[in-house]
């Protein structure tokens, strides 16, 4: 007999397999649940080929509600969050069949505790069974709209607008009422507590970790390119709208000069799902792969992996792969935020556009600089990213819970 307690997992996005950012921190929090309870997860699945995964799931969880999501019916559907004066990312993660899931198995397994992955999926946690909640924002989300509305302009700059307002209004609701509200770097941590002094009591840290023995440089892979120039490397989902104008950019502002100055460069934008705008870069210079089995050999083969994120919250898991298979990295101040080592030891920071061709061409001269750099970026790694010591966060926060704060419906429109 199984005697372990059972807990509810609420996640946005299946978290198998762990192929992009969010899912590999959903799913090592998954998997470190599933060491001490009985997990029963509640998902959507919103790529049609994550279907066949559901299955695998069971390994790690004693129930679980996969919701079939498609993307384009749910931003139809959010856009009733214009009528409701919500966020429009709530109708977006709302579904009927999945809360009575979550309902029924809470009263059935008498769950007591909660943790929710991502902010818009702590509207279905709020059941009066549940005695301690805790909800990993990750990063502030309403945080990054308002910083997509200030690259736009006319009515998309409104709208971005209106869902930063709208979402930070339901993430100070959620965080008040949640046993503790994590996000993944103290600088994240720091702009919710300002912008929710009333929930700063229940703001923790939780770092992202790296698997430091699948992301190494002693794993012998063929490289995935023929021989040539100098090859650069971007990793990520292409379809998520920081990666598409990071990448943009940098192939119209940054390659152009570094291709004058190294014959045969090659830059690899490496990930599934490119949007149109990525697809429409691809030509001699930039070469764009779609889903790869392994993303592992595009960095480890890589003379220099750059992350120029313009639009960056927290800690990027693509930064820290890279720096595990011990790769020079160059990143934009955004994406280092937070992150351990020492900048221009462990990995080069950058800013503008000369400020990136300048640092990759440094390293693209100097061979004995980019081992020097990738084998600190590897130490930093193996001393500040492990999984199990961050992970140890949630050990702390459920082994005794909360009482809650007064129930209030999480789905409400009205500002906090």
């Amino acid at each position: 007999m199984d005697t372990r307690p059972p807990i509810l997992f609420l996640a946005h996005r299946i978290p198998w397999p762990p192929n992009k950012g969010d899912k590999v921190r959903s799913f090592n929090i998954l998997r470190h649940l599933a060491r001490h309870y009985r997990v029963f997860l509640a998902c959507f699945v919103d790529q049609p080929e994550d279907r066949q995964h559901v299955a695998r799931l069971d390994e790690w969880c004693a129930g679980v509600h996969a919701e079939r999501l498609d993307p384009l019916t749910a931003r139809l559907a959010s856009l009733r969050g214009l009528l409701s004066g919500e966020a429009l990312s709530l109708p977006y993660y709302r579904s009927a069949r999945l809360r009575r899931w979550v309902e029924n198995t809470v009263r059935r397994e008498g769950i007591a505790q909660a943790v929710v992955f991502s902010g818009p999926m702590a509207q279905y946690a709020d059941i009066p069974e549940l005695d301690s909640v805790v909800v990993d924002f990750c990063d502030v989300d309403s945080a990054k709209w308002t910083q997509y509305a200030a690259r736009r302009s006319g009515p998309m700059a409104w709208l971005y607008r209106r869902e930063g307002e709208r979402l930070l209004a339901f993430e100070r609701r959620a965080a008040q009422r949640a046993t503790a509200a994590l996000f993944v770097t103290e600088a994240e941590a720091q702009i919710f507590r300002r912008a929710a002094p009333e929930a700063a009591g229940q703001v923790w840290v939780m770092q992202n970790g790296v698997n430091a023995e699948f992301f190494s440089p002693s794993h012998e892979e063929p490289a995935p390119w023929s021989a040539g120039g100098p090859v650069l490397t971007f990793t990520g989902a292409m379809d998520y709208w920081p990666n598409v104008d990071a990448v943009s950019w940098f192939a119209e502002e940054v390659l152009p000069v570094l291709c004058a100055r190294h014959p045969g460069l090659r830059f690899y934008v490496v990930g599934m799902n490119p949007a149109a705008a990525v697809r429409e870069l691809a030509g001699p210079d930039v070469v764009v792969t779609g889903t790869v089995p392994d993303v592992r050999p595009y960095l480890a083969h890589a003379d220099v992996v750059v992350a120029p994120l313009r639009v960056a919250r927290g800690i990027q898991n693509k930064v820290l792969e890279a720096m595990a298979m011990a790769r020079p990295v160059v990143v934009s101040a955004d994406s280092a935020v937070g992150l351990a080592g020492e900048p221009g030891q462990s990995y080069v920071t950058a800013g503008t556009a000369a400020e990136f061709a300048a640092a990759v061409d440094r390293l693209l001269a100097d061979p004995a600089l980019r081992a020097e750099i990738g084998a600190a970026a590897r130490r930093t790694v193996e001393s500040h990213y492990s999984w199990a010591a961050h992970l140890g966060v949630l050990d702390a926060l459920l082994g005794t819970p909360l009482a809650r704060a007064a129930q209030a419906p999480l789905a409400a429109g009205a500002p906090a």
